[in-house]
């Protein structure tokens, strides 16, 4: 059963679920990091107080969070074709994957963000900091622990949207767990693909556990 060719096809699918992984996390955290941070301080209780911009990003995370991502991943299919040139394939998946992370950052960016002690920021304030220096001297700095504890749980959730792709051919081990799964109904082969993807998921969450526990400095 598991010969070279699919042992092959196996490292390419694990290639191909990284690649989306990864660069759908980062290209999100891009859209998604700012967009968190203007949520944030144009919240209520944030710098610069702004209810209109406000409602607006709240309801564009709000309506793009609510799609679910195989209904989102076919409707983005022509702007998908337009971004990339196709609809399917491992790099025609990121587009969706980015579309539906980004929201979905901003509201972990902008959570990390409200947990940061209102005393530090005052005393900055009073020190004569800047918006741009509360920012990104202060906020960022003191949410630090919680963002890269945000980033490892993106990072797993789009895994997971990554092979649910396979079900549209969107590539990577999701696509194999389908294709000889469930057409050709070879069990063995969808469960390596599982066990593999659940491999890929401990060494992201272990290793982003680990990365948060150091920055931490209340473990210290």
């Amino acid at each position: 059963m598991f010969d070279a060719q699919i042992i092959q096809m196996l490292l390419e699918g694990i290639r191909d679920t990284l690649y989306m992984t990864l660069v759908s996390t980062l290209v999100g955290y891009v859209i998604g990091l700012p967009f968190g941070i203007l949520l944030y301080v144009t919240s209520q209780n944030g710098l610069h107080p702004n209810p209109f911009f406000y409602r607006i990003g709240d309801f564009v995370c709000n309506v793009i969070r609510s799609i679910p991502f195989l209904i989102l991943l076919i409707l983005l299919i022509p702007f998908t074709r337009m971004i990339v040139g196709k609809s399917y394939g491992s790099t025609a998946t990121i587009v969706p994957l980015v579309v539906c992370a980004a929201p979905y950052i901003a509201r972990v960016v902008e959570s990390s963000l409200n947990e940061v002690d209102k005393g530090v920021i005052e005393a900055a304030k009073s020190m004569g900091a800047s918006t741009f220096q509360l920012i990104f001297k202060v906020l960022l700095v003191e949410a630090k622990t919680s963002l890269i504890t945000g980033f490892t749980i993106t990072t797993g959730l789009l895994l997971g949207y990554s092979a649910m792709s396979g079900t549209v051919g969107g590539g990577g081990l999701g696509d194999i767990a389908v294709r000889y799964g469930y057409y050709r109904w070879q069990t063995e082969i969808m469960l390596v693909t599982v066990l593999l993807l659940i491999v890929i998921f401990q060494i992201i969450q272990n290793l982003g556990t680990l990365i948060a526990n150091r920055f931490d400095h209340r473990k210290r």
